[in-house]
C-alpha cells in the first residue's frame, strides 16, 4: 500500500495530489477544535448538574423521575448506531459501492431518530408528571444537559440526511470523503457524551 493511501486513518484518498491531503489535514484538524470546544460547554454543563442536583425546591426528585429501562434502551441505540456508522467508514475506506456506504449511513439514520424518538418521549412523561424546567434548580440543569444533547444527535440526523444525499449525488470524492469522516467524528462523540450523561445522570439514582 503506497504512503498516500495510509495518511488518513478510515480516509481513503487515492492518488490524488499533495494538495488534497494537505486540505484534509487542516479540515479534520479543524473540526476536532470544534469538538473540543463542544466538549467544553458539556462539562460545564455537567458540573453545573452536579451542583444542582439537590436543589428540587420540594418538587421531582432523580430518584422519582429518571426510568432506568428507557435510558439503557436508547443507550444500546446510540452504541449500536456508532457501530453501524463505523461500518460506514470501513465501507468508504475500502471502495465499496455507494450503495452500501449510503445503506449503513441510512441504518444510523434510523437508529439517531429512534433514539430521538424515545427521548422525547422521556421528556413528554418528565412534563406530565410536573417536572419542568422551572420547576426546581435541579430541573433546569437536567434541561439545560439532557436536550443539549438530544440536539445535537437531531443535528447530525439532518447532516446523515445531507450527506446521503452528497454520496448519491458526487459520488465519493474527495470532498465527500472528508465530509463523511467529520460526521463520523461528531457522531461518535455524541455516543461519548451520552455514555457521560448515562453514567453521571441516570445510573447513580438507580443503583441507590
Amino acid at each position: 500500500m503506497s504512503a498516500d493511501k495510509v495518511k488518513h486513518v478510515g480516509l481513503n484518498l487515492g492518488s490524488t495530489d499533495g494538495e488534497t491531503h494537505g486540505e484534509a489535514e487542516s479540515a479534520i484538524f479543524g473540526f476536532w477544535v470544534f469538538l473540543m470546544s463542544d466538549a467544553v460547554i458539556f462539562a460545564l454543563l455537567f458540573a453545573t448538574y452536579g451542583v444542582m442536583l439537590g436543589a428540587t425546591a420540594g418538587g421531582p426528585t432523580p430518584a422519582a423521575e429518571y426510568k432506568i429501562g428507557p435510558a439503557f434502551i436508547e443507550t444500546l441505540i446510540l452504541l449500536t448506531s456508532s457501530f453501524t456508522y463505523g461500518m460506514a467508514s470501513v465501507a468508504m475506506k475500502h471502495g465499496a459501492s455507494r450503495g452500501v456506504l449510503v445503506g449503513w449511513l441510512a441504518v444510523t439514520l434510523v437508529l439517531g431518530l429512534a433514539f430521538l424518538g424515545l427521548e422525547i418521549n422521556d421528556f413528554a412523561t418528565m412534563f406530565a408528571d410536573g417536572a419542568y424546567p422551572a420547576r426546581s434548580g435541579f430541573l433546569s440543569s437536567f434541561f439545560a444537559l439532557v436536550p443539549l444533547h438530544g440536539l445535537h444527535v437531531a443535528a447530525g440526523c439532518l447532516w446523515l440526511v445531507v450527506m446521503i444525499a452528497q454520496v448519491l449525488t458526487f459520488g465519493l470524492d474527495p470532498g465527500v470523503k472528508i465530509n463523511v469522516l467529520r460526521l463520523g467524528l461528531f457522531w461518535h462523540f455524541l455516543d461519548i457524551i451520552w455514555i457521560a450523561i448515562f453514567s453521571v445522570v441516570y445510573l447513580p439514582d438507580m443503583i441507590r
